[in-house]
């Protein structure tokens, strides 16, 4: 994700979603996605005996997770098939839940999507999880972020202006959720000074 780093503890996330969330609740994520954050919550209760709760502020728990989810990688290579998928899910339903967005998950996993509500942004979560596990990019696996054509180099500028981290911090999840929130506050506040604000995307937008 190039300079996608930088850390806020994912203290803004509920700012954020405060700024750009819509009236009305969300519905639940689609079956497959829902199956994969039950596992990934398993995983971690099983081995840290603490219940993640879905929120920004427990994503350091699944922070360790990931790292301890490194150790089995480099020993069972095959892991990252299992541990992985749920880890990107638990993630995306996240920041689906702080930032307002809509999943794209059938077929294939490196096919799956996030596709922002209210600014144009969409990604792969389930990329994000395999690359916090492999530590490196993931090619086919779309982790990248799709944005814009014309908001992209306010995004760079946006990034490159965000806190370096070290390689053990720069795939995980918090870290993801930092860069995430920065770039829906940029594009938010773009948004709202060209009095585009109440504009909201859908999948259809990003094909």
């Amino acid at each position: 994700m190039g300079n996608e780093n930088g850390h806020t503890n994912g203290k803004s996330a509920l700012t954020v979603e405060e700024a750009a969330a819509a009236p009305g609740p969300l519905p639940p994520p689609p079956p497959a996605v829902a199956e994969l954050c039950a596992a990934c919550m398993r995983y971690v209760a099983s081995k840290y005996k603490v219940a993640l709760d879905g929120t920004p502020e427990t994503l350091s728990l699944l922070d360790q997770y990931v790292r301890d989810a490194r150790e089995a990688y480099r020993e069972r290579p095959e892991s990252i098939e299992v541990i992985a998928p749920a880890i990107g899910a638990y993630l995306g339903e996240v920041m689906r839940q702080s930032f307002r967005a809509e999943w794209w998950a059938e077929g294939d996993y490196g096919g799956w999507r996030l596709y922002f509500t209210n600014v144009y942004l969409a990604f792969n979560p389930l990329g994000m999880g395999r690359e916090a596990v492999s530590m490196e990019d993931e090619p086919g696996w779309n982790a990248h972020l799709v944005l814009d054509p014309g908001e992209r180099e306010e995004i760079e500028q946006r990034l490159a202006a965000m806190p370096e981290v070290d390689e053990d911090e720069y795939y995980l999840p918090t870290t993801r959720l930092d860069v995430i929130t920065g770039i829906v506050e940029t594009l938010r506040a773009r948004a709202e000074a060209a009095g585009t604000g109440d504009v909201e995307f859908t999948k259809e937008d990003y094909e």
